[in-house]
């Protein structure tokens, strides 16, 4: 029994060294990374899914002449999400090839879900302050993309 004890303390002594320790985590964190792929991919296709059957839906019910408005506002809201979600998997594939997160993709998409706001707001229920706050928001955001798209070259 005490032998057992002893060479089970020396595999977990093994299994915390400097390097095994590191190549064990980055096993989990490819693991974790291809099991958030999968996930985005069904939430993906569920999206896919959900704008079809709105757009459909849009297209047989609304009466002519309505369609533009909050019927075209809330397909292009759905249409930003599911390009939304493409970049969301885009920087996980990314970060699966390279082992880094890419932050020219992730300020991107940020400015994509950002801009998606700007256009499904309604104005009529939206204060200016937090029109304001979108401003802001979209213009530190483009300026970050600016000094890293600058700084990578």
């Amino acid at each position: 029994m005490a032998k057992r004890a002893k060479r089970l303390a020396n595999q977990l002594t093994n299994q915390l060294k400097n390097e095994t320790f590191l190549e064990r985590l980055h096993q989990f964190e490819g693991s974790i990374s291809k099991l958030l792929s999968v996930g985005m991919v069904i939430v993906i296709l569920a999206i896919v899914f959900d704008l079809a059957v709105v757009l459909v839906r849009a297209i047989f019910t609304t009466a002519p002449g309505a369609f533009l408005g909050q019927t075209v506002i809330d397909i292009f809201g759905l249409f930003l999400t599911v390009l939304i979600a493409l970049e969301i998997l885009e920087n996980i594939t990314a970060y699966i090839q390279k082992h880094v997160v890419q932050v020219e993709l992730v300020i991107a998409t940020a400015l994509t879900a950002v801009g998606r706001k700007f256009i499904i707001l309604d104005l009529a229920k939206v204060t200016g302050t937090t029109l304001i706050g979108l401003a802001i928001a979209i213009f530190a955001l483009a300026i970050s993309y600016w000094i890293v798209r600058v700084s990578h070259r």
